[in-house]
């Protein structure tokens, strides 16, 4: 499993497309293998969907995320949770893993 988390100055962003950084967080039997922290391409629409297919993600948790990038990470075969706090990645995803990550309303309108 990999986990992708928007990120600006270390911690998850509200804003998906327009993030500094994606944390790609590598999970094996439930544990947290590796952590690596990656500059996305310039954002236009349709990109970052292909883009973390690419780099084999399974799962995204964002904070917020347009009906239509849902859709796209969707058919890409990715799983999306959207409405997560803002927090650090390893943090975010440990919940997961432990199942107390809470997911609360989408912080995107669009």
């Amino acid at each position: 499993m990999k986990i992708a988390i928007p990120l600006a100055e270390g911690k998850l962003t509200a804003h998906f497309g327009h993030c500094q950084t994606f944390a790609l967080v590598d999970v094996q039997d439930k544990k947290i293998t590796q952590i690596n922290e990656l500059e996305p391409p310039p954002h236009e629409p349709g990109v970052l969907p292909r883009w973390l297919h690419e780099q084999e993600v399974s799962h995204v948790i964002a904070g917020g995320l347009g009906n239509r990038a849902q859709k796209l990470l969707k058919d890409q075969g990715i799983t999306v949770m959207v409405g997560a706090p803002e927090a650090e990645a390893k943090e975010l995803v440990q919940r997961y893993l432990n199942g107390t990550l809470m997911l609360g309303k989408n912080s995107c309108n669009h």
